[in-house]
């Protein structure tokens, strides 16, 4: 864990200003601009990448990669600017990440948080989360599964940790892995059933 050195009262508007950037709905906000229809009625309804990928269209879903992940990214970074501490950091980022999973403005129904986790990583340790996304990227190229890359990426996070850095990611890391694990327990009970579709896999 970083030392918390911050106040109370700065961690409390960093973790709102986390929060807020994390809840914005890029997915939903990119396949409307681009008049895709309501992300909530297509494929699995998930507001993330991969669901944005079953459109058809890949710009689309390379916007939202990338929105999702940059939020999660800039939260951290912005923490950093107002405040200047580690731990103002981390809690926005974690912050964050609760914004893009659980949104108040979509009924906190909202994403997985994979482009979210690795942004936030990024921003935090561009080594760690350089390592992340080689991990998703390989084991998505391998398995053709989203889901697995990403349950994968997220379990690695603790090695790459202990490897590039003093470990004081180690409690946000496992925090946020927990978060991943639980948001893709419907994704593994289909990988169980033999019926989780690939990455690219249109869904009516």
């Amino acid at each position: 864990m970083p030392d918390f050195v911050t106040s109370q009262g700065m961690l409390l508007l960093t973790a709102v200003l986390g929060y807020l950037l994390g809840s914005i709905p890029f997915g939903i906000l990119v396949t409307r601009a681009m008049g895709l229809g309501d992300l909530r009625s297509i494929g699995s309804g998930n507001i993330g990448a991969t669901n944005v990928l079953r459109t058809g269209n890949k710009r689309a879903a390379l916007a939202t990669l990338l929105l999702d992940g940059g939020k999660g990214a800039l939260a951290v970074l912005l923490a950093r600017w107002l405040v200047g501490g580690e731990d103002a950091a981390q809690v926005a980022g974690l912050a964050a990440f609760l914004g893009h999973l659980y949104p108040v403005w979509l009924g906190f129904k909202g994403g997985k948080g994979v482009a979210t986790f690795l942004g936030i990583f990024l921003a935090l340790n561009w080594q760690v989360g350089l390592g992340l996304c080689l991990t998703w990227l390989v084991t998505a190229v391998v398995t053709r599964y989203s889901s697995v890359a990403a349950l994968i990426a997220a379990a690695s996070a603790g090695l790459w940790i202990l490897w590039r850095t003093d470990g004081s990611l180690l409690v946000l890391a496992l925090i946020l892995t927990v978060l991943v694990y639980v948001r893709h327990s419907a994704n593994l009970a289909r990988l169980k059933a033999g019926t989780e579709p690939r990455i690219g896999r249109k869904k009516a």
